[in-house]
């Protein structure tokens, strides 16, 4: 009776711990194929009501901004830089500055320059940076691996 009445215990703690990871953004995925030289992959991250993550251009003292590294490959290689589309642009008292960042969702591309024709997928890592009006979470990294297809 006493290990019943423990376990019970030990789960409503874990699962007391575990409701309180906020996970505000959820990433996804896609790619395509331009031509056999060359594909656009995309990330794009899905965010909750009132949460929102910072763009590619966050000036020095602000946020942390979004940013993406990818896995060097003698199968693929990034041309030129990520881009974003427009940005929400607003003071923000926390950082008494002006910050550029993305409410809802945002889909940022990547162009890549394909080496292989057996190129499969293109790796690597982002790390972003949420907040809502009252409080902001530690900067996270999160690795991807986005399939290209054929």
């Amino acid at each position: 009776m006493k290990k019943l009445l423990l376990m019970m215990v030990a789960l409503v703690i874990c699962a007391s711990a575990y409701a309180q990871i906020e996970t505000p953004v959820r990433w996804s995925y896609a790619a395509k194929k331009l031509n056999s030289k060359e594909a656009v992959v995309f990330l794009k991250a899905t965010i909750q009501p009132g949460w929102h993550i910072y763009s590619l251009n966050v000036a020095d003292g602000g946020p942390i901004k979004t940013s993406f590294e990818f896995t060097s490959s003698k199968q693929y290689a990034p041309i030129g830089k990520t881009t974003e589309p427009t940005p929400v642009t607003k003071f923000e008292k926390a950082f008494n500055m002006n910050v550029s960042y993305f409410e809802k969702e945002v889909v940022f591309s990547q162009k890549i320059s394909l080496k292989s024709a057996t190129a499969a997928s293109v790796t690597g890592k982002l790390t972003y940076m949420t907040c809502n009006d009252k409080k902001c979470l530690p900067p996270e990294d999160v690795d991807f691996i986005i399939p290209l297809g054929k």
